[in-house]
């Protein structure tokens, strides 16, 4: 799954940092609830992952697409969007030896569920993971 993807399927036609709007509280989301973003409360840090259905789905059905886990994404690491593909697909040029994450962890505070991560290709760890995406075709 592209990062464009990721973030489409995550955000749910909205233009927030969150689905569900600008605050993030650990009643909606899995993350380090000693961290507040914003003026969003503090909360439980639960440390560890839950299971996919632990928190509301998005508008369109996608659950935990903030916290929980960091998600890869098939791009190569850039800075910044500058020359991204306009069409969606994946970034398969640039820092190849880091890939792009989305979504922040169970064990980060909760700015990152809305910002862009990287990650070494050869990093294993308890806080990452990916979404099974699959090609619809007409």
């Amino acid at each position: 799954m592209s990062e464009a993807e990721r973030e489409y399927v995550a955000r749910a036609g909205t233009t927030t940092p969150f689905w569900w709007g600008a605050a993030i509280s650990p009643r909606q989301a899995n993350y380090n609830g000693n961290y507040v973003y914003g003026n969003s409360p503090f909360g439980e840090y639960r440390q560890q992952t839950l299971p996919v259905d632990s928190f509301r789905s998005n508008g369109w059905g996608f659950f935990q697409v903030h916290g929980n886990i960091w998600e890869w994404t098939q791009d190569c690491w850039h800075e910044s969007y500058a020359g991204a593909p306009a069409d969606g697909s994946p970034w398969e040029s640039g820092r190849c030896n880091y890939r792009i994450a989305r979504g922040g962890s169970w064990a980060t505070d909760p700015g990152d569920a809305a910002v862009r991560g990287r990650f070494a290709i050869d990093f294993r760890s308890g806080v990452q993971g990916f979404r099974v995406a699959r090609t619809l075709l007409p």
